[in-house]
């Protein structure tokens, strides 16, 4: 599954790299068509792609981490291997099961 790492990205109270992937945002559309009616209001919207590096800290710590690591991510392409299944119900997530990608990528 093709993906690009754009950069950074601003979390306002954290920091993450900016992610996108327009297959990764299909199965998570297709994902969400068979839970509509189930979504919380944030999990309505399609994502900003990103991997959290900094999270829950404060606006100024956040862009202080921006600051420094800008320069140092330089954008490239990569792939997804596949997905992971988590299961939270108020405490750490536990993982399920890890899905492989195989073959083709199907629109």
């Amino acid at each position: 599954m093709e993906a690009r790492l754009e950069g950074l990205m601003s979390l306002g109270r954290g920091t993450a790299l900016k992610l996108a992937s327009d297959g990764i945002l299909r199965i998570r559309d297709r994902i969400a068509e068979h839970f509509t009616g189930m979504l919380t209001g944030q999990d309505q919207h399609r994502p900003r792609l990103h991997v959290t590096i900094q999270n829950k800290v404060s606006p100024g710590e956040a862009k202080a981490l921006l600051s420094t690591l800008e320069g140092t991510i330089q954008p490239r392409n990569f792939a997804f291997r596949g997905l992971s299944l988590f299961h939270y119900v108020g405490g750490p997530w536990d993982h399920v099961r890890d899905f492989a990608f195989r073959g083709r990528e199907s629109a």
